[in-house]
């Protein structure tokens, strides 16, 4: 594993406040849970679908329909839980949350609040090279999606589109250990991560399959460590909620937002109300929807048409053995066995497709070469572009070649990058682009030393002035790569001109 230091966290400084003041936030992270099916229906879970073409009738909670339990999700909810090093409840059971919404045809979503799937974990969450912080997680429970009402097509009606109703959830809920906006979207961004790499959820929040509940409070230095010493949450403030974030940027604007409007509120002499509130991105502010609900304000009761979820060891055993490499230990392997830094181990992990390019394009071959053409040569060519790794134009197994001329001498650096921009715009093979367009290196000693004697001959007074200044030499190089077009050995050169120099 890397060696991570544990930075504790500092407090928060708010430009303009009269005090100091530090921010405690905690998230409740929904993400839909990657299946075929929604939770209690057969219904499908494509995204894009006609409205309301997706929904069972247990969705649309036609009279006598009785919800079956989907073994998938509740896989993937295990999975989610042991990738997080969380406890997996052998019991769980869900519950009724009373509330109406008219995407919600039930009058209720299908819940867990007192007995969840999965118990305590923890993430750690990268904030530079060889910091982490720890943020621990309270519970993972499963529930229902409710469906999306649709307020812009016509002025004066409301449309309703059930195809999200019961869409299994993950909730993954957050202790308040994080403590500025930066760490918050790192925290996000690293539990999608992590549910990308065990495949448990896609992570797409652009089409709300990843989306975040902000609750934020502010309190005096020192408050926060009373609370870690005794548990109390009043010592934190009065938290707000800041609902259905969807967006990394987002996220860390609205939480900067509700803490200074706190402050304000509170060196001012008033109080700071306990409620919901969502953020404008157009205005930058957040704005309230409505008081804080409570437990009890949900009538919650077990649900009586499911049966109390009870699991065997041995089938969540089954799972963890089947557990794919992690990020961190990925990007701990990639930093040991490639001799990488462990800023390049993390550029390359960030994503789970672009490691498994990386591997491919570094298999049995530089590592480290390798590792420097994925990510400033490729990545940064399709980041320019905007294409993901899925539509690089070209493939591993050519970028691999690449390296093997490089690694065989065959081609230069500088070369090197020619060729791959062929390849990258025409799809051609690396190894014929070199020999049909000449571009093969030369490494014939005596066809190098002459094009150095002829230089040299043509430049008197340079050679005199390098040879008084042997950092000088340089030039002599460059012209030589110059009138070979660059595909003379860049060492070859380089030791023929010392020698012949007399340096």
């Amino acid at each position: 594993m890397l060696d991570l230091t544990y930075e504790p966290p500092k407090p928060k400084v708010i430009p303009g406040a009269k005090h100091d003041w530090e921010l405690v936030i905690g998230l409740e992270v929904h993400a839909q849970v990657a299946s075929k099916a929604k939770l209690f229906s057969g219904a499908s879970t494509q995204f894009g679908a006609e409205p309301n073409s997706n929904v069972a009738f247990v969705d649309a909670a036609m009279p006598g329909m009785l919800p079956v339990i989907n073994e998938v999700c509740v896989a993937q909810a295990v999975r989610t839980g042991l990738g997080l090093k969380a406890k997996i409840n052998l019991t769980s059971a869900f519950d009724r949350k009373n509330y109406f919404y008219p995407d919600l045809p039930q009058g209720y979503q299908i819940s867990q609040l007192y007995h969840p799937l999965v118990g305590e974990g923890e993430v750690l969450v990268d904030m530079g090279p060889g910091i982490a912080r720890r943020v621990r997680i309270e519970r993972i429970h499963m529930e229902q999606d409710a469906g999306k009402s649709i307020h812009d097509m016509d002025p004066n009606v409301t449309f309703v589109d059930l195809n999200r109703t019961g869409v299994a959830l993950m909730e993954i809920v957050s202790r308040p250990d994080i403590r500025g906006p930066e760490e918050a979207a790192a925290y996000v961004g690293k539990l999608r991560q992590i549910m990308r790499y065990l495949g448990t959820c896609d992570g797409n929040m652009q089409n709300g399959n990843l989306r975040a509940d902000v609750n934020v409070s502010v309190c005096r230095p020192g408050d926060y460590e009373r609370y870690q010493e005794t548990g109390d949450h009043s010592v934190l403030g009065t938290r707000c909620e800041i609902k259905n974030m969807n967006s990394m940027r987002f996220i860390q604007a609205a939480i900067d937002y509700e803490a200074r409007r706190q402050i304000q509120i509170l060196e001012g002499g008033g109080t700071v109300d306990q409620e919901t509130r969502l953020y404008d991105p157009d205005r930058g502010e957040t704005r309230s929807m409505r008081s804080k609900e409570e437990a009890h304000d949900y009538r919650y009761f077990p649900d009586p048409d499911l049966l109390p979820l009870e699991i065997e060891q041995d089938w969540v055993d089954d799972i963890a053995g089947a557990l794919p490499e992690l990020p961190d230990q990925k990007k701990a392997r990639f930093v040991a066995d490639y001799g990488m830094t462990e800023y390049d181990a993390s550029v390359l992990t960030a994503e789970v497709e672009n490691a498994a390019f990386f591997e491919e394009v570094a298999r049995g071959r530089d590592g480290k070469l390798a590792a420097n053409w994925v990510i400033n040569e490729l990545f940064g060519r399709l980041k320019k572009e905007d294409h993901s790794i899925a539509e690089s134009p070209i493939s591993a197994a050519q970028l691999g070649q690449i390296i093997e001329l490089i690694q065989a001498d065959a081609i230069s650096g500088k070369i090197a990058k020619e060729v791959f921009e062929i390849a990258y715009t025409s799809g051609r093979d690396p190894a014929e682009i070199v020999e049909t367009e000449g571009l093969k290196q030369v490494t014939d000693t005596g066809a190098i030393e002459a094009a150095v004697d002829e230089v040299i001959a043509a430049n008197p007074a340079q050679v005199e002035k390098a040879q008084a200044n042997p950092k000088l030499a340089g030039w002599f190089v460059g012209q030589v790569m110059k009138a070979t077009g660059g595909k003379a050995n860049p060492k070859a050169v380089n030791e023929i001109v010392q020698t012949k120099l007399g340096l």
